[in-house]
């Protein structure tokens, strides 16, 4: 049986839910280092978006992920300009 990676989780789950942040990463799928996750999906040509969120409590920062696609419609709208 072979086993799905962090990488594909994440990547899965942001396709369904637009976002991530770290602690639903580790609630959800035990992944300590999203950022590392992230780096990878990012390098595989994935494009997310990394926006720094304020907790409302004690005023710390986190990062919040938002996947924006895998890069495709991108090639395509550049390929679209360019012949105009």
């Amino acid at each position: 049986m072979k086993k799905i990676t962090q990488n594909k989780l994440i990547l899965n789950h942001l396709k369904e839910n637009k976002k991530i942040n770290p602690l639903e990463a580790l609630n959800l799928y035990g992944c300590f280092r999203l950022g590392a996750r992230i780096y990878n999906l990012k390098k595989d040509g994935h494009c997310i978006e990394t926006k720094r969120k304020k907790n409302g409590v004690k005023g710390n920062t986190f990062a919040e992920y938002h996947y924006l696609g895998d890069g495709q419609q991108m090639d395509i709208e550049d390929r679209i300009k360019n012949d105009n």
